[in-house]
């Protein structure tokens, strides 16, 4: 397989359409034969990454990198960005407003959840500007 290059804009505050780059992906990665519980682990936290798309950052462009060794799955919005990484890693600590927890989002999970399911995380942040999420995810 030679690598593919997908990409996707994950509208902002629109929370039916949160999801559709990581279910797309996940299909896209069961046809090529990728196994289950890799399959599960890039969903779950691409997921986590465009719902913070959604609540935090008005959306954003999400691009998956997927050849036989690694996916790899960018997030980059032009959000308010993070004051602070070390905070925001934190379990349950959220800067979602009280309408978005009413939705059943904001619970301060989402960060924490892509480094758990992630092989590696790097945050790239500006207050002001924006905010870029890169997930790598090898094949064992």
């Amino acid at each position: 397989m030679d690598s593919l290059e997908l990409t996707y804009q994950v509208p902002g505050d629109d929370f039916s359409r949160a999801g559709e780059a990581s279910s797309a992906v996940k299909r896209t990665l069961k046809t090529l034969g990728f196994p289950p519980d890799l399959i599960r682990r890039i969903a779950i936290a691409m997921y986590e990454a465009e719902i913070n798309m959604v609540i935090h950052a008005d959306g954003g462009v999400v691009t998956a990198r997927i050849s036989p060794e690694l996916v790899e799955v960018s997030f980059a919005d032009v959000g308010p960005g993070i004051p602070d990484i070390d905070l925001a890693m934190q379990e349950g600590y959220s800067t979602a407003s009280e309408q978005v927890r009413d939705l059943g989002f904001g619970a301060g999970m989402g960060l924490p959840n892509m480094k758990k399911y992630a092989d590696d995380m790097t945050i790239t942040t500006t207050v002001g500007v924006g905010t870029t999420v890169l997930l790598q995810f090898q094949i064992a």
